[in-house]
């Protein structure tokens, strides 16, 4: 599925960072990652006779990812997908993303910004 992804997004007009999970760490994905003009960021198998350089900072941040994943699977539209027209679902999953940036603002130590998460931007509060 991760080669169709790339193949479907074309190459890109410009060097672009492309996170992958280590299950993509094979010579194939690497090569197509490579051929569509992306920086493949993923660390070679341990048994790789010939391990290649990848960006060490950049691939903890993989992490970040996947947690913002996690919060939106926190909104329960989103996971069970309530919406049958892709323009809502998409338009829920940007309401949703502005409701989780502005959480991660107002909780940010020292900020003077209330640090209580509001009620009307709580995951439940929109079908969970």
């Amino acid at each position: 599925m991760g080669r169709e992804l790339l193949a479907s997004l074309g190459a890109s007009d410009r060097p672009l960072h492309l996170l992958m999970d280590s299950a993509y760490a094979g010579n194939e994905t690497i090569q197509l990652a490579l051929d569509f003009g992306y920086i493949p960021v993923v660390p070679p198998p341990r048994t790789r006779v010939e391990p290649w350089e990848y960006d060490r900072e950049m691939y903890k941040r993989r992490n970040e990812v996947e947690r913002l994943f996690r919060r939106l699977k926190g909104y329960r539209r989103i996971f069970s997908r309530f919406e049958k027209l892709d323009i809502m679902f998409l338009g829920f999953i940007c309401f949703a993303l502005v409701a989780d940036g502005a959480l991660v603002v107002l909780t940010i130590p020292g900020s003077a910004a209330v640090v209580r998460q509001p009620r009307c931007c709580a995951p439940q509060a929109f079908g969970g």
